[in-house]
């Protein structure tokens, strides 16, 4: 399973495992799966989609950044 935080200026927002990220990139949408290689990426506004064993987690984005490495994504939005 793939480890999902998502930080906002004023908090945690999320925690938790998950199958799959989709997230907004500046270049396109891109997905995050478990084993994904190490990737630092600038995120566009739109939305970040957590899959997980209880369903499906959406947050609104206007921008942000996440890293991926070792099966745990941190990602940051505004």
């Amino acid at each position: 399973m793939l480890e999902v935080r998502i930080l906002t200026p004023t908090g945690l927002l999320f925690e938790g495992e998950a199958v799959s990220l989709t997230l907004p990139g500046t270049m396109g949408s891109f997905t995050v799966l478990e084993r994904h290689a190490p990737i630092i990426s600038s995120l566009d506004a739109g939305e970040v989609v957590c899959h997980s064993a209880n369903g499906e987690h959406r947050f609104e984005c206007n921008g942000g950044f996440v890293g991926v490495e070792n099966n745990v994504a941190t990602v940051c939005i505004e």
